[in-house]
């Protein structure tokens, strides 16, 4: 794979400038990409990154490649959502992960957990008899 450049800057600053922007932690956009929380800390720091790196961590982050690869660091950053209704207010927060799919989530986690646990149960009165 074939490492990125930044003219005159590394992708560090931006990068965490933008997941501190959506106010998302190292351990949950390394989640969404599939990495460890320690390996998500070393992309943050290095001058580098893979073009397919980039794309993981642009696509979770809901921002363009070059918003990490071209914006020079200290550059303000202006996002319009459109999302301006009738009182103006300007806060747009949405969480990063919907509540509900983790319950649902939990819960099957759980249910798997009680069908294990049974199943282990027969087996060992299986043996008893």
């Amino acid at each position: 794979m074939e490492a990125t450049t930044i003219k005159g800057t590394n992708h560090e600053p931006n990068l965490r400038r933008w997941r501190e922007w959506r106010n998302i932690n190292q351990e949950v956009l390394a989640e969404k990409i599939g990495v460890s929380q320690a390996t998500l800390s070393g992309y943050e720091k290095k001058d580098k990154l893979e073009q397919e790196v980039l794309e993981k961590l642009a696509k979770a982050l809901e921002i363009p490649v070059e918003a990490i690869t071209e914006i020079n660091e200290g550059a303000p950053i202006n996002i319009f959502s459109g999302t301006w209704n009738d009182s103006s207010v300007a806060q747009n927060y949405q969480p990063t992960f919907n509540t509900l799919d983790k319950i649902v989530e939990l819960y099957e986690k759980l249910l798997e957990t009680e069908k294990e646990k049974v199943r282990l149960l027969e087996e060992v009165l299986k043996g008893r008899r």
